[in-house]
């Protein structure tokens, strides 16, 4: 959106505010799928859990990675109140519940719906048998994170040598597994970790089929790449490496599926904030704004993430600092801007916020999250 058109909600609505463009949703999936086209796009909820964002990304096509049952339920409740010629297509292979480790509840939960289950270890195998004997698997593999913003292999992903062995037990225990799956760690800027995921996969493939069972579904997972500054390579760069191995290391038959979260809704978010307070420090410049890391910048915690401050007002700039609204030190959205000179009341705004922002915000110290407007549903 253009500066006048922010201000323009801001004006209407106060401040802070986050406005997510769904236009630019559907350009993001849009360009995932060209870039990508055997890979069928399963919107990562936890990224942004808006339930307008589900309706608009479904109706372009999309499916579905939750990793909550109420992530689940969010998917279930929102296809539900579409017209019913739109909703007699959803089926729930169109889900995939891609956390690994799961209270038995949602198991007992999930089972009605025969859903596509991930899991990673013996103990997570039995407990599905047990509360979900009607779920379809697929088995998640450790493979390399370095460099991603977020890494995950840490938490997740069976050791490729005791995969095929994960893979036979469950069989033998009458559960079947469909398909693997790996992370490469969110906001992955070092393509050859998909390179080298992809490759494990097709080892463990191989070993299944020799052992007598044939894997039909891979899930690459996320991590494609945001371009939140310029030393971002583009997607078209990881896709013609992706599409490269997809050719070389998999017969046409198997199913691929991804997790883009971030890649679908970062950019197309921008949150607007006023200047509450302002003060010399050091000699520096510092402004206070009415948002803060624990509301729609939590993605400095949370996500490792670095947000620019943008003003609307013109004007010789200086390097500043911008604090959050709450009474917490640790409160600092960013330590050196380069900013106009700002006046209390003035506003400031942030680019590519769309992910991990306003779905871990709080309302520590009281202050509520900002409110939220979605333009061009």
């Amino acid at each position: 959106m253009t500066k006048r058109e922010l201000l323009a909600v801001a004006r209407r609505h106060g401040t802070p505010v986050v406005v997510i463009d769904h236009d630019a949703i559907r350009r993001n999936y849009a360009s995932f799928r060209r870039r990508l086209p055997k890979v069928q796009a399963y919107y990562a909820v936890k990224a942004n859990p808006a339930p307008e964002i589900v309706r608009t990304l479904y109706k372009a096509g999309a499916s579905f990675d939750v990793a909550s049952f109420p992530e689940f339920m969010l998917v279930h409740e929102n296809i539900k109140h579409l017209p019913p010629k739109e909703r007699q297509d959803f089926i729930w292979d169109k889900i995939i519940y891609a956390n690994p480790i799961k209270p038995k509840e949602t198991l007992e939960a999930l089972d009605q719906y025969k859903p596509l289950i991930v899991y990673d270890n013996i103990d997570e195998l039995r407990k599905i048998k047990r509360y979900a004997p009607h779920a379809g698997l697929v088995l998640r593999l450790r493979v390399p994170n370095t460099g991603s913003m977020v890494e995950l292999s840490s938490k997740f992903g069976c050791e490729p040598g005791e995969a095929v062995d994960l893979i036979l037990e469950a069989l033998r225990t009458g559960l079947v597994v469909e398909g693997l799956s790996f992370h490469v760690g969110s906001q992955c800027t070092n393509f050859d970790n998909f390179v080298q995921a992809l490759n494990i996969a097709a080892a463990v493939m191989r070993e299944a089929r020799s052992r007598g069972h044939e894997i039909k579904i891979l899930d690459i997972g996320g991590g494609f790449p945001v371009p939140y500054d310029s030393h971002v390579k583009p997607l078209a760069d990881l896709a013609r490496k992706i599409n490269a191995e997809i050719g070389r290391l998999f017969a046409r038959e198997i199913e691929i599926l991804a997790e883009p979260g971030r890649y679908l809704v970062a950019t197309a978010a921008a949150a607007i904030a006023r200047v509450i307070g302002k003060a010399v420090r050091d000699g520096k410049t510092c402004y206070y704004i009415d948002d803060s890391v624990y509301h729609t910048y939590s993605g400095i915690v949370f996500d490792h993430c670095q947000y620019h401050v943008k003003a609307f007002r013109r004007g010789e700039s200086e390097i500043s600092t911008v604090f959050g609204q709450t009474c917490d030190g640790m409160d600092c959205i960013v330590q050196a801007e380069q900013l106009p000179k700002l006046e209390i009341g003035d506003l400031v705004y942030s680019e590519d916020i769309g992910a991990y922002s306003s779905a871990s915000a709080t309302w520590f110290n009281g202050f509520p999250p900002a409110k939220i407007v979605h333009v061009n549903e």
